[in-house]
């Protein structure tokens, strides 16, 4: 997969991008958000679904852990068969969410985002190229089909956005130590939905 001169390369540039997309005022549609990041930018889709994911008051409204989970499919679906850019159903891409709502979530990612950014850079590199990303790839699709089970499970949604977020931002930064650990991760929440569905 080739880089895009607009992809982000770090979680503070993917807030910036998603923020100059939330313009106006009241909703703020998928496909907003989308033009905002790019339609090239793989990477950060998986990265901003994580986000979205485990931000306060967006990432707790039922219903969207599921819908960012078919984004991720669809999105690395494409990503698997080499398509160079992302196309997504119009019945995905026209839902939205309030703007206050977003731009609260947005700013609660700040702090945690400058931590990431710190931390985070081009490191295994061979982990998120080539083979390594496609099966970075497998491994988030596997995660996003078990969104709609992990709403049924407290807290095992943020923890699979969680998951996404870190392989997510794996890719943008080419950090294949920090997709080792987002692997971890994801068995974790697992292991976590297991125990809670099968108890």
């Amino acid at each position: 997969m080739e880089r895009n001169h607009n992809d982000a390369t770090s979680m503070q540039q993917l807030l910036d991008q998603i923020r100059e997309s939330a313009t106006g005022s009241g909703q703020v549609s998928v496909n907003a958000i989308l033009n905002g990041v790019g339609e090239r930018s793989f990477g950060p889709l998986v990265l901003l679904a994580g986000l979205i994911t485990v931000a306060p008051l967006i990432g707790d409204i039922p219903g969207v852990p599921t819908i960012l989970g078919l984004v991720v499919l669809l999105t690395l679906g494409q990503l698997l068969f080499r398509r160079h850019s992302i196309w997504l159903p119009s019945w995905i891409s026209r839902r939205s969410v309030p703007r206050q709502k977003l731009l609260k979530g947005l700013e609660w990612l700040q702090k945690p985002a400058r931590f990431l950014d710190r931390w985070t850079g081009p490191r295994l590199v061979f982990l998120v190229d080539g083979p390594g990303l496609y099966i970075m790839a497998i491994i988030c699709m596997a995660v996003a089909m078990a969104m709609p089970l992990m709403e049924v499970v407290p807290f095992s949604a943020n923890g699979g956005g969680a998951a996404l977020m870190a392989f997510g931002l794996a890719i943008v930064a080419r950090d294949g130590l920090l997709a080792i650990l987002a692997v971890s991760f994801t068995l974790g929440t697992g292991w976590l939905v297991l125990t809670s569905l099968i108890g």
